[in-house]
């Protein structure tokens, strides 16, 4: 069973409406109040008008006995419409009372006293009541009015809010539906709006870039794939082809012993490109250099040219190491950067000539370690994809008879990621300058 996901749109409807209602009831309560203050304070003043006249009738009617006040009060009967009078002497006794069918619904009511000197006990007491049930309908009235007003103005609101919210939302809906329309083979699709709000750009921009980051990778990844398969067919095929020919018919000891050796030259150069590609997987899921003590990077550079003096002799090329620092490395790592760009500087560089290798602080963190060469220089556009796996610029041609698989520079530029540090590389009139940077400090 299958929940339904909460809607944007009919929470904040139903959020607006519960407000609207909450506000309007309250409008609705203080007018109902005020009204209602303003209805009893006029039934108090009526009250009191009232009872002022009648004291004041009593009195003078008085003045001539009770007969005379009871009979004027049969001609007062407009003034008591609506009313109920009680009248009684100063002793107690009744002396009149108002004839009605029923009490009142609501009604208020005061008490007030005179002087009589003509009346048993010198004084009449009253009470009067007052019908105000016509004001309490209105009152009701007003309070259902009120309460229809609060639901049928929060209900509208709803509504409003939803359509305005539905509308709203609709470059989030376009957004879904161009997002969906991607795929494998349409990577280079872009979220796109005609009028965009702002608080939608930034989502649009990041969800572009992420897909630039994706076409790019994707696109890298077909290559890198394509790259592998091609440098391992040939070992293979040499593989395969060397085992069926020595299985095709006898062979001496001697020609098997041969073959063997030449198909584990190709499993070791087959190993030595998955142990590659295997290390490059490890530094994409970013694995960092394992600092030791700080050493200096001159004597470790010394080390690497001591390894690569007698390629470098067959190459008929002179080395120097120039400048020094002292930076916590791996030592391993470092060695084998320094070692990938002398044998690419040994392979390119014009014989005769010399190499350096220049180690020079940059920045207060940062060392730049770079190695130069004579020769031809490298073409400006193949400059920001030397360190790409398996690629190869147009004067690698020149080494064909040699077996390089192109994952050299790659290293390189993982070993300067693992450094936080990143690859340089410059080459102009005849001099090629390829290398890396590191930081002083993890």
């Amino acid at each position: 069973m299958t929940t339904c996901p909460p809607s944007i749109g009919r929470h904040l409807s139903w959020c607006l409406a519960r407000q609207i209602f909450v506000g309007l009831a309250l409008l609705s309560v203080v007018i109902y109040s005020a009204t209602s203050m303003r209805f009893r304070s006029a039934q108090q003043d009526m009250l009191a008008d009232k009872t002022q006249v009648l004291s004041e009738f009593i009195r003078i009617a008085c003045l001539k006995g009770e007969d005379e006040l009871l009979y004027k009060l049969t001609l007062f009967d407009q003034l008591l419409a609506g009313n109920h009078l009680e009248l009684s002497r100063g002793d107690g006794t009744l002396m009149h009372r108002d004839r009605r069918m029923a009490p009142f619904p609501h009604s208020i009511s005061k008490d007030f006293a005179g002087d009589a000197p003509l009346v048993a006990g010198g004084q009449v007491r009253g009470r009067l009541e007052v019908d105000v049930s016509h004001d309490a309908r209105m009152l009701n009235g007003l309070a259902v009015t009120l309460l229809l007003t609060s639901l049928v103005g929060a209900g509208l609101s709803g509504l409003a809010m939803r359509w305005l919210v539905r509308r709203d939302l609709q470059p989030l809906n376009d957004l879904a539906a161009q997002t969906r329309a991607i795929s494998v083979k349409r990577l280079d699709q872009r979220l796109r709006l005609d009028k965009p709000a702002l608080e939608l750009l930034p989502w649009i921009e990041q969800f572009n870039a992420l897909m630039d980051r994706l076409e790019r990778a994707y696109a890298q990844l077909e290559g890198f794939n394509a790259d592998v398969a091609h440098e391992l067919r040939t070992p293979l095929a040499t593989l395969i082809g060397q085992t069926e020919l020595a299985l095709s018919r006898e062979r001496s000891t001697e020609s098997l012993r041969e073959t063997l050796a030449s198909n584990l030259e190709e499993m070791q150069r087959m190993a030595a490109l998955v142990n590659d590609m295997l290390f490059l997987s490890q530094a994409d899921r970013g694995a960092v250099a394992r600092r030791g003590e700080p050493v200096s990077l001159a004597a470790l550079a010394q080390q690497v040219a001591e390894f690569h003096e007698a390629t470098l002799e067959d190459a008929g090329l002179r080395l120097q190491v120039e400048g020094d620092a002292m930076v916590a490395v791996d030592e391993p790592l470092f060695k084998r950067a320094v070692s990938n760009l002398l044998g690419n500087a040994t392979r390119f560089a014009e014989r005769g000539s010399t190499v350096l290798i220049r180690i020079a602080p940059q920045l207060p963190e940062q060392v730049e370690v770079v190695v130069q060469n004579q020769g031809a220089a490298i073409e400006a556009g193949a400059l920001p994809r030397l360190f790409d796996r398996f690629f190869r610029a147009d004067s690698s041609r020149c080494c064909e008879e040699q077996q390089h698989h192109g994952l050299g520079l790659a290293i390189v530029a993982a070993i300067a990621r693992m450094h936080a540090g990143h690859t340089v590389a410059e080459s102009d009139a005849g001099v090629t300058r390829v290398g890396f940077t590191l930081a002083r400090a993890a």
